[in-house]
C-alpha cells in the first residue's frame, strides 16, 4: 500500500487530536450541583507503597482524573478544588489493575474501605447514599447471577428428564424476574439517586400484546419494531452524566447497529431523528454528532462515506458544531467536498489521461457494460498483487467490463515496461498527464491501489473493492435490479 501524499496522513492526525480535545472539554463539563471540590478518602487493606489511580469513563474510553500515593496501610486520597462532573469512575492500580468502580456525583466528599481480598464484598462507605446503593445492587445481582449459573450446570443431569428442565427454566425464569423487580424498585424508591438513573438506563422495553401470526407464532416483526420505537424511552438523553458510564456508548453503538437497516439513507435519517432528541444537553448533543461522524468517517463498509459527507453538511458546515475550530472545520469540509463527487450512486467524473500511444484516452469513451477504474503503482506490492488478481477476473469475465488502469508513476519508460512484463492488455494510461483536473482531486486517490466499478454510464456502483471481489459483486449487482442506479 502506497501513499501518494501526506495530505490524508495529517488530516487523520488532526482529526485524532481534534477527537481528543473534544473529549478533554467533555469530561472537564460541570453537572454537579456544587463546586466545592471533592475529597475521596480510600483504604485498601492488602496495598501499600504504590501508586492509585481515578479515571473516569467516557464513550468508549476512559480517561485519568487524578493520582494519589499509598501510603503503608493501604490509605490514599484523591481530592481538588473543583467538583468532577458526575458519573460512574475507575479505582485503579499500576499495571491498568482495576480494583472497583464508584459513583461520583452530588457528594463528592466521602470515604471507602475494603480488602485486597474482595474489594468488592468488603467495601464499605461513610458519607455516600449513591454508592451504598450501588454496591447493594451489585450484592444482590451477584447473588442472583450465582444461583442461576448453578442452575445452568444442574441442566446436563437432567437431560433426560423434560419436566425437571423445566422446573429448572422456570426457577431461572423467576430468578430474572426477581432481579428485575429489584432493579425497578431501586428507581421507584430512589428516583432522586444516579444510581436509579443508571438502572434505569439500563432498562430493554417490554414488549406486550403481541399479535399472533396465522402459523401461531408471534409477529416478529410487530416485536422488533416495537422494541426499537421506544429503544431510548428509558434513557434520559438530557442527561449527560451517562456520558460518564459505559452505558451511553454501548447503547447507542447496539442501536445503530442493530435497530437501524444499514443503508445510507436509512442511517442518515435516523442519525437526525435521534440527534434532534439530544439538543437538550449540549454534551450529550456534542459527543453524538462527534460519535457518529467519527463512527462513519471511519468505517470500512462500502458507501457509508456518505453518511460522513451527510454529517458534516448538515451539523458542522451548518455551525451547529460549536466545539470545532475554524481550521478543523475547513479540513473536514474540505475532505466532505473531496468525498462528494465519488460518492456511490453519482456518476464518475471524466479523466482524460496519456496512453501508451501519446494519444489521450477519455474515460468516457471506453464503452462497456462496466468499467473497472484502477489506481496503482508499479513499486507497490499491494499493487501487484491487485493487478495478478485482477488479471485473473479479467480473462475469465463474461461481464462485458473494460479496466481503465491509472498508473501513477512518473516515468513514462518505467511505466511502459511494467505494462510489457504483466503483459497488460486493458486500457492503460498515466495519471501524471492529464487534460482534467489532477486524479488525486478527482477521485481522492491518497494511496494505491484503489478501484472504483462503474455502470455502463459511467455511474460509480461500487469502490475501493478488492479485485478478488470483483466477480461475486457483479454477479450480485446483475441478478439483483433493486442494486441498479436510479438515473
Amino acid at each position: 500500500m502506497t501513499y501518494k501524499n501526506n495530505k490524508a496522513v495529517s488530516f487523520f492526525k488532526a482529526l485524532l487530536l481534534v477527537s481528543v480535545v473534544l473529549l478533554a472539554g467533555v469530561c472537564t463539563s460541570q453537572t454537579t450541583i456544587n463546586n466545592r471540590g471533592y475529597k475521596i478518602r480510600i483504604q485498601i487493606k492488602g496495598i501499600a507503597d504504590t501508586v492509585c489511580y481515578l479515571a473516569n469513563y467516557f464513550g468508549d474510553k476512559t480517561y485519568l482524573t487524578d493520582t494519589a500515593t499509598v501510603d503503608v496501610k493501604g490509605k490514599f486520597i484523591f481530592e481538588g478544588d473543583t467538583a468532577l462532573p458526575g458519573g460512574i469512575y475507575i479505582v485503579a492500580g499500576q499495571s491498568n489493575n482495576k480494583y472497583f468502580e464508584l459513583i461520583i456525583d452530588r457528594e463528592q466528599k466521602f470515604t471507602a474501605e475494603t480488602d485486597i481480598s474482595d474489594v468488592s464484598g468488603k467495601i464499605n462507605f461513610e458519607n455516600s447514599p449513591d454508592n451504598t446503593l450501588f454496591f447493594g445492587f451489585i450484592e444482590y445481582n451477584m447473588k442472583v447471577k450465582k444461583e442461576i449459573e448453578l442452575l445452568r450446570k444442574s441442566e446436563d443431569m437432567f437431560a433426560d428428564l423434560p419436566d425437571s428442565l423445566k422446573a429448572i427454566a422456570e426457577q431461572i425464569k423467576g430468578l430474572n424476574l426477581d432481579l428485575e423487580i429489584h432493579q425497578k424498585n431501586i428507581v421507584v424508591q430512589h428516583p432522586e439517586s444516579f444510581v436509579a438513573v443508571i438502572l434505569e438506563a439500563m432498562m430493554d422495553p417490554e414488549i406486550t400484546d403481541i399479535p399472533v401470526l396465522e402459523n401461531g407464532r408471534e409477529d416478529s416483526i410487530y416485536a422488533f419494531r416495537q422494541f426499537k420505537e421506544h429503544y431510548w424511552d428509558n434513557f434520559n438523553l438530557s442527561d449527560d452524566r451517562l456520558l460518564r458510564t459505559p452505558i451511553f456508548h454501548k447503547r447507542l453503538e447496539r442501536y445503530f447497529r442493530d435497530m437501524v437497516y444499514q443503508h445510507p439513507d436509512s442511517i442518515n435519517r435516523e442519525a437526525d431523528l435521534f440527534i434532534s432528541k439530544t439538543k437538550a444537553n449540549r454534551e450529550v448533543f456534542k459527543y453524538v454528532v462527534w460519535y457518529l461522524t467519527y463512527k462513519y468517517e471511519t468505517s470500512k463498509i462500502m458507501g457509508f462515506d456518505e453518511i460522513f459527507v451527510h454529517m458534516i453538511d448538515s451539523y458542522y458546515a451548518t455551525g451547529e458544531a460549536f466545539w470545532t475550530d475554524s481550521t478543523t472545520l475547513k479540513a473536514l469540509v474540505k475532505h466532505a467536498d473531496a468525498l462528494r463527487p465519488i460518492l456511490i450512486g453519482n456518476q464518475a467524473p471524466e479523466l482524460i489521461l496519456l496512453d501508451t500511444s501519446g494519444s489521450f484516452q477519455s474515460l468516457y469513451h471506453v464503452s462497456a457494460s462496466y468499467t473497472v477504474v484502477f489506481f496503482y503503482e508499479s513499486d507497490c506490492s499491494h499493487c501487484k498483487k491487485e493487478i495478478k488478481e485482477l488479471k485473473d477476473w479479467y480473462g475469465s469475465n463474461d461481464t462485458g467490463a473494460e479496466v481503465f488502469a491509472v498508473c501513477t508513476d512518473t516515468s513514462l519508460v518505467k511505466w511502459k515496461k511494467f505494462i510489457r512484463d504483466f503483459d497488460l492488455n486493458w486500457v492503460n494510461v498515466n495519471g501524471t498527464r492529464s487534460i482534467t483536473r489532477d486524479y488525486h482531486d478527482l477521485y481522492d486517490i491518497n494511496m494505491t491501489p484503489a478501484l472504483f466499478v462503474l455502470d455502463e454510464n459511467k455511474y460509480i456502483i461500487a469502490k475501493r473493492l478488492k479485485a478478488e471481489q470483483l466477480k461475486t459483486f457483479l454477479q450480485n449487482y446483475n441478478n439483483n435490479p433493486e442494486m441498479h442506479i436510479k438515473y
